[in-house]
Order: C-alpha cells, then structure tokens, then sequence
C-alpha cells in the first residue's frame, strides 16, 4: 500500500491538472483589414479592444457560426455574407460596413471608416434579429415620443427650465443636450453629421466628424444611415454579450421607475429573489436556454425574447426581438393600459378627439390600431407556456385572473382621476387643450399624470411579475386612492379661490 499510494497520487494530480485546463477557446482567422486597426487601436482604446478579445466575435468566423445545430446557432442568415464568411467579426467588418449609406464615413487610415455601427451593418449575420426589430416599439421610441405632440408636452414639462414670476411657476425653455441626457437617453438621440473637426492625436493630425446627438444607446436612435434602433443597447459594445442582454441588470436602464419600474418589482419578486440567491450558478450564454437546465427563474429576456426550450430540446418559446410578440396588453408609459398596437410607430394613431392616443381619454381603446382579442389570446397562450414550465396550471390560471383583474381596476382608478381633471379643464379651473395649453404644467393635472404614469403602472408590474408591496403601498394602490382624494380636494380649493376671486371682483 506504501508503493501503490504514492502512484495513485501521482496519477491523481495529473487528471486534476487537466480537468483544472480550461477549454480551449474557438479561435478566427484575422482580416488584414482588422489587423490594421488594431495595430493602432490596442494603444490608443485598449478597453475596447480586450472587450471584443473576449467576444464571440472574435472567436467564430461567420462560416463556422452557420455550421452549428439550427437550436444553437446565433446567426440567421442563409449564406454567409460575402467577404465575411471565414474571418472573425472585428473592427474594419462592423465599421467600413455599407460605407456608401452612412453620412458619418470618412477616411481614416485608408479605410472608409464610420463612428456608428447600426441595425443595417448587423444584418450581415443577423437580418432575422433587425428585421424583427424594426417591429418592435422599442425601434420607433425617438418618433414615437418627438413626433408625438401629447407625449413632447409631458417631455417638456418635465425637462423644461422653470421660472417665479412672482405669482405662479412657469415653464420656459428647454435645451437640446438636456433631451437627450433625459427622456431620449433611453428613447434615442438623432444622430447627425454636421462636418468634419481635425484633431491632434498620438498618431498625429487626423479628421474626425462632428456628431451632433452622440453618444447615445438609446433603442431608437436614429442613426446616420437612416436606420432605426442600436442593437448595444441590450447588447452593449464591443462583447456584444448575450449573458449580458439577459441579465435584468441590462434591461433596468431603462426600465427602473417609478414609470416603467420593471426593474424595481423584479428584485422584490420571487423570481428576481431566486436570481439574486443562486443566479450565479446559471448559464446566461448558453443557446439554446435550457428551462431548469441553465436557469431555474425567469429573468426578463426568458419572458420576453429568448428562445427557449425544455429538458427534452423542445421548443417552448420562440427566440425574438419584437419584445411584445408575448405580451397581450400594453402596461405603461400611458393614462389607460390596452391591447398593443399593430404598428410600431403609434404616432399614426388617432382617437375620436384627434389626438394620437390609443384610448379615449375616457379608456375606451381605440378601435383599428390595437391588436384584436384574438392576437391578445395568442400572445398569452405564448406567456403561459413559459410559466407552465415550473408551475402548475392551477398557478398559473389564478395568476392571470389577478393580472388582468388589476388591468380592469387600474383602469378604473385612472379613469376616476380623469373624471376630476376633466371637471377642472370644464371648469375653468386648469387650463387644458381647448385653451392651448399644455396639459402637463399645473398642480391638480401633475396629479393625474402620477395617477397613471406612476401609481397605476407599479400596480400593473406588481401583478405581472409578483412584486407585492409595489402593487399595495410601494406606489401602488395606497397611492392611487390617496391621489385621487388630493385630487378630489384640489378641485375643491381651486373652486373656492375662483369663487372668492370673482367676489373680490
């Protein structure tokens, strides 16, 4: 036994040794082209370039990546693209893309080089991705905000400088690059070419374009080639991690509150109390994505975008980018909540006072915009199948029931807040459209705003996700009814002071 031990150590340390060998990784051929950048680039942003070493990019040629199983691949084109096919995806593949369609190329180096990488050069590999894409709300938000003349007034009467004259506080003016560090951070800039500025750098005097709107990773920019969207908003440059557009962490950006707090009910939720417990232990890069497998919660790209399947490789969740193609109603950022419109682009909707509302300020829904009973169906046939997975039906029935209960009720509270601030506007008592007003700009319609905006779209998430407390006294239903009852007493007061005005008269 003294002889034979040893040995046995021996050949222990050794098949140690090797499990310890991490797996080698997948490894493309350079192009020239990249070579050449990088032969400047290591020195001058280091940062970027190690995050693209890291990358999939880097290590799998557009060639290798279609010859992997249908289920597990993270391409969708049919052939590779040409030029493209066997080096690995780098600098000169994503930034001398397309040259002719991008305003902001220039020459730099040799190369015809552009500063914004777009929807239109990821196409190349991922034409399935951008196309759904292009469908998504998430591409039209600049428009849908800018364009949109209710949505800019709540925009401005948030962003807008404020002045005491004496008597009352009064909005003024806003600015440009205070936009775009607030709501069009998210909704995306426009970003515009306005010449080209030389400038003194290691390797000497080069040019540069001048951007007005940049930076900006907002999910609808616009960008100099005239597509919609930036594919880093969720899969942010230059790893362009899938691990990191699944992690809530990515999507809480945008989506934190109290108007879109997504995020915020997450964390206090079950699922988002499994992730933070044992969501170390699961595998965000895997693809396809394993139910119970890689993860045993659903973070938010389970629900709404990954492709999913069970144990047994089947299919459960198609993958996509049209991030509401599982969602039958449409929660937030407006007063009522309602089946989600057709198109991406709401700012072609008109409700029965002209207004480009998807419901009358009354919650009706507007008929022809929105998706039909039907499409809601299916859409939440979709939804429940991913809950099916871990829980009963019995579960999950009684979890939709409350949902859209809490749809209906929240509905309700809006509507009851809109009564008050249309008997206000009736009244002469706040100044609405009719006056050519903003309905934003005083006390008793900021109220109304938060009814909605805020209180009524925690409780939504609070019963779409389990965030409990977000639905009751974490700006949910405590708030609703104590809005409404300040509401209720503004009136009163304003009512009062117009009546001792006119006596004083």
């Amino acid at each position: 036994m003294r002889n034979i031990c040893p040995i046995l150590g021996c050949i222990l340390l050794a098949v140690m040794s090797i499990l310890s060998i991490p797996e080698r990784a997948e490894t493309a051929e350079l192009s020239e082209a990249t070579q050449a950048c990088l032969g400047c680039h290591e020195a001058v942003t280091p940062g970027i370039v190690a995050d693209w070493k890291k990358s999939h990019h880097a290590r799998v040629s557009p060639a290798e990546a279609i010859k992997k199983p249908l289920l597990a691949r993270r391409v969708s084109f049919k052939n590779p693209p040409a030029g493209l096919a066997e080096t690995a995806v780098g600098c000169a593949e994503c930034h001398t893309a397309n040259p002719s369609t991008h305003k902001d190329t220039f020459d730099h180096n040799g190369f015809k080089v552009h500063v914004v990488v777009s929807p239109g050069d990821c196409a190349a590999c991922h034409p399935q991705e951008v196309d759904e894409y292009k469908h998504n709300i998430m591409s039209e938000a600049h428009g849908n905000l800018l364009k949109n003349p209710v949505y800019k007034s709540l925009m401005d009467s948030a962003n807008c400088l404020q002045k005491f004259d004496g008597v009352r506080a009064r909005l003024t003016t806003v600015d440009r690059l205070t936009e775009e560090d607030s709501c069009i951070y998210c909704h995306g800039t426009k970003v515009e070419v306005k010449g080209l500025k030389t400038r003194e750098t290691t390797m000497g005097e080069m040019d540069f374009p001048v951007l007005s709107g940049w930076p900006s990773g907002g999910v609808g920019r616009i960008n100099p080639d005239g597509t919609k969207g930036a594919c880093s908003a969720c899969h942010t440059r230059h790893a362009f991690s899938i691990e990191m557009a699944r992690k809530p962490a990515t999507c809480s950006e945008c989506h934190k509150g109290p108007d879109v707090p997504a995020y915020k009910v997450y964390q206090v939720s079950k699922h988002g109390n499994l992730y933070e417990s044992v969501g170390d232990k699961w595998d965000f890069s895997a693809v396809p994505w394993t139910i119970g497998k890689d993860f045993t919660a659903p973070a938010c790209a389970a629900c709404h975008a990954s492709l999913l399947v069970n144990d047994g490789g089947e299919v459960v969740a198609k993958r996509s980018h049209r991030m509401n193609d599982r969602s039958a109603w449409r929660l937030f950022g407006l007063p009522y909540a309602h089946p989600h419109p057709i198109s991406a682009d709401t700012t072609i909707i008109k409700n029965k006072a002209g207004l480009p509302l998807p419901t009358e300020l009354t919650g009706e829904p507007v008929q022809g915009y929105l998706i039909d009973k039907k499409e809601q169906g299916k859409r939440r046939a979709s939804m429940r199948g991913i809950c099916l997975q871990c829980h009963a039906t019995s579960w999950v029935d009684g979890h939709f029931a409350r949902f859209e209960k809490s749809v209906e009720t929240t509905n309700q509270m809006t509507r009851t807040a809109t009564d008050i601030i249309l008997a206000a506007w009736k009244n002469g008592l706040a100044k609405g459209l009719d006056k050519q007003d903003s309905i934003f700009n005083e006390a008793i319609e900021r109220m109304w705003v938060e009814q909605w905006l805020f209180y009524a779209n925690s409780t939504r998430f609070a019963s779409a996700m389990g965030g409990a407390d977000y639905g009751v006294f974490a700006e949910g239903r405590w708030y609703m009814s104590k809005n409404i009852q300040q509401m209720a007493d503004w009136l009163r007061f304003l009512g009062a002071a117009s009546r001792a005005d006119k006596t004083k008269k």
